[in-house]
């Protein structure tokens, strides 16, 4: 049985590799890649202290079902955000979205 603290520290591992990936990444996908590294670190936090607190609950399971949904969603609607920008700019940089601006 693998102790609960693993699971935090794999959870801490994963959203500081996504918080450093979004802030030194100016590539869109690069940058989505990494919000989704750091939804994943949530859902496998809220499914750890579930086992935690709630041995035999599944509240951290579903609210980890619920994330996921929402995490396809927003990434559904993030890649279309991305398409459209290389439509228009020929470019998957940030630096193409500060052109929008102006």
């Amino acid at each position: 049985m693998v102790p609960v603290s693993c699971f935090m520290v794999l959870s801490a591992l994963l959203f500081f590799i996504g918080v450093f990936g979004f802030i030194s990444r100016r590539n869109l996908i690069a940058m989505l890649i990494s919000v989704e590294l750091i939804l994943n670190a949530v859902d496998l936090n809220f499914a750890a202290i579930n086992r935690l607190v709630y041995p035999a609950g599944m509240e951290g399971f579903f609210f980890s079902l619920f994330s996921i949904g929402i995490s396809a969603a927003e990434t559904a609607v993030a890649v279309a955000i991305i398409i459209n920008v290389y439509r228009n700019y020929h470019s998957d940089r940030v630096n193409s979205i500060q052109e929008m601006k102006n």
